[in-house]
């Protein structure tokens, strides 16, 4: 059980008073007669009053539907069998495109190029041009588009076109290997492929077309690939068969009006992609109504998020954070879209673009975190923050070294949100609360609406105790299904075989006293030394605190009909591993920890595997010490790396 954490920050009275979340509490005392006075309280609010919750969400973000809806949820007692909002029709590019103005919707900043600007007025035309285009081209609602491009306004066009339609979206970040895009496109069989020339990363061109030959020839249902000109003007794409280049593509006619095809609020706008680390990947389907709602809700109430702001979220468009970021614009806010290194040309590139466009929500990795940390960066000194008034991190937990960190040497009054949820579900589990406080290592809230709890191996609830992360009942973001997956025997497989009617999500959590959360890695990676299960994180927070490790991973190696722990080092510049360090080491995670946290042996290595999407993949490294396989190296972003975990004879002892 942990004790309470510091207390890092809280709003102001006068700042809770100008938040949404109060007015969305104020609405609901309002309408239902209740003296709510606390998100602690409308939280338990919403889990009593689950279809009134959701009823008023869909007001308070005013969504755009061409029919109302006969029930908010049907089947609410059977999570895999709940629909929400039956009856109603909409369009998901019609609620991101509801603005046509001439406020600044996107800001396009390549890495080392000149910003680059369009108003809401220019994306709706934009918009308008490529959706006739793509329906000349025969495309119709149901249909797939794909798109292997970099995080830059074509991308966020090719998307809101093909959903005005009722087509389905789907990309890959350009970085994705060959094998890596066939195993997802493929198995959705896109009728268009848009994709970028190439893409800048680290002061490097990276040419994309022979790329995109392979992948084509490889998609037999493609009937047009789209070039869109990145690192050259004019690319010769002339191998690539039915290819065009994205201006000659798009249609010429101006002052179009958009036919935004209205659908059911379940029908399909994303396919999304499970790592694929442990074999060919999980096609996750997202209907239109359950990603629009959940993200409004996310966005203006968790995130504060509001029409005058500007917001950035570091991702690449194979990451579900830059479909949860593209949402703002149905707010009307202005979205940065950053392409790139974030240490290119220097160390605080992304700092200084928040200085110069004056962002005022920030979204990062915790991993970007902690290494603005080690490179001894300050970006509070350096920079003009004055604009900035919410940090948000995710992709894995982070340490309460970072939460100093942030509130240290970046910004003393910021609300930082570290937020967890993911690929599954294309939104989060738990996440920020502008309206209450910050505590470090905790994530502040569960999210409105989302029964999150914490269960132990007899699937009993768990509080101020380390259990599995489960979610008891449904919710509207829920995946419509997996692609292929007829009698959804591999979607009850991935969430519900574990406890009957209840999503399990593969984290270990604790909820805490504060009504917070604490995320301690994933539980499918689960360290059992002596029948005790520990989570990787754990570990990882202490490591976090010693300056001589760069970076580690941890996994259990089977041993003596047991399970050892073994710590993978990476070190920093200049540092050497012997008995001193390794007794650092022992000694931090077990003060910090307990005796059964610290590794059985310590091993350097010269570097650690991450997935694509930057996650640590203690599974892959597991496999490798185990001389079992590795199913899809083209999910990992370094795979060359697994090499140095085959056959070290310090684990044959």
């Amino acid at each position: 059980m942990k004790i309470l954490s510091l207390k890092l920050w809280e709003p102001s009275p006068e700042s809770k008073q100008a938040k949404n979340m109060t007015r969305f509490i104020e609405t609901i005392n309002s309408k239902y007669l209740v003296q709510i006075t606390s998100y602690e309280e409308l939280y338990t609010w919403s889990l009593e009053n689950t279809s009134s919750l959701w009823a008023e969400l869909w007001k308070f973000a005013e969504i755009k539907a061409s029919q109302n809806y006969d029930h908010v949820v049907e089947n609410y007692e059977q999570m895999m069998s709940a629909r929400w909002f039956t009856g109603a029709k909409l369009n998901f590019a019609e609620n991101l495109l509801r603005f046509r103005d001439n406020k600044t919707a996107l800001i396009f900043k390549g890495e080392g190029q000149e910003s680059v600007r369009m108003t809401y007025a220019m994306l709706y035309d934009q918009v308008a041009r490529l959706a006739k285009s793509l329906r000349s081209l025969g495309v119709t609602q149901g249909d797939r588009v794909a798109g292997f491009m970099p995080n830059m306004p074509e991308t966020v066009i090719a998307m809101l076109a093909t959903t005005s339609i009722g087509a389905v979206w789907s990309s890959c970040s350009p970085d994705f290997g060959i094998k890596g895009v066939v195993d997802r496109f493929g198995q959705i069989k896109p009728k268009v492929l848009f994709s970028a020339d190439g893409y800048f990363y680290n002061g490097k061109a990276f040419d994309s077309l022979e790329r995109i030959l392979q992948i084509s020839s490889d998609l037999c249902d493609l009937v047009k690939v789209v070039i869109v000109p990145n690192i050259e003007k004019e690319p010769d794409f002339r191998k690539i068969p039915n290819a065009i280049l994205y201006n000659h593509f798009l249609a010429a006619d101006e002052n179009l009006e958009i036919e935004f095809t209205q659908v059911p609020f379940n029908h399909p706008t994303y396919i999304m992609y499970s790592s694929g680390t442990t074999g060919v990947p999980k096609c996750i389907v997202h209907g239109a109504g359950g990603t629009l709602i959940q993200h409004l809700k996310e966005l203006m109430l968790h995130t504060d998020l509001k029409r005058e702001d500007t917001i950035l979220y570091f991702t690449t468009c194979g990451w579900m954070m830059w479909n949860w970021m593209i949402s703002s614009l149905a707010i009307g806010a202005t979205v940065v879209l950053y392409d790139g290194s974030p240490f290119y040309p220097e160390a605080g590139a992304l700092w200084q673009l928040i200085q110069d466009e004056k962002i005022t929500v920030f979204g990062t990795s915790a991993k970007y975190l902690s290494s603005v940390e080690q490179c001894g960066l300050h970006p509070g000194e350096s920079y003009n923050l004055m604009s900035l008034k919410t940090i948000l991190s995710t992709g894995s937990p982070l340490s309460e070294k970072s939460f100093q960190f942030v509130y240290q040497h970046i910004k003393q009054d910021i609300c930082l949100s570290s937020i967890s949820g993911g690929t599954d579900i294309i939104s989060c589990f738990a996440l920020g609360n502008p309206i209450g406080a910050v505590y470090a290592g905790e994530i502040q809230c569960r999210g409105l609406g989302m029964k999150v709890e914490s269960y132990n191996s007899q699937g009993q609830s768990l509080l101020k105790e380390k259990g599995e992360l489960v979610c008891t009942a449904p919710f509207p973001s829920m995946p419509i299904c997996f692609w292929n997956d007829a009698d959804q025997a591999k979607y009850y497989k991935a969430y519900f075989n574990v406890y009957p009617n209840v999503w399990r999500h593969g984290d270990f959590i604790e909820i805490t006293e504060t009504g917070g959360v604490i995320i301690y890695g994933r539980s499918d990676a689960t360290l059992n030394p002596g029948g005790v299960r520990i989570g990787t994180a754990e570990i990882y927070r202490q490591i976090e605190s010693l300056p001589e490790v760069a970076d580690c991973v941890v996994v259990g190696q089977h041993w003596n009909n047991d399970i050892r722990v073994i710590l993978f080092i990476k070190l920093s510049e200049g540092i050497e591993v012997n008995n001193e360090l390794e007794n650092k080491i022992k000694a931090t995670i077990k003060l910090n920890s307990t005796p059964r946290h610290v590794p059985s042996k310590i091993i350097a290595v010269k570097d650690i595997p991450y997935t694509l999407n930057g996650k640590k993949v203690e599974i892959a490294v597991a496999n490798i010490i185990h001389n079992e396989p590795v199913l899809n190296l083209d999910a990992l972003a370094n795979p060359q790396s697994l090499e140095l975990f085959k056959d070290l004879p310090e684990l044959k002892v």
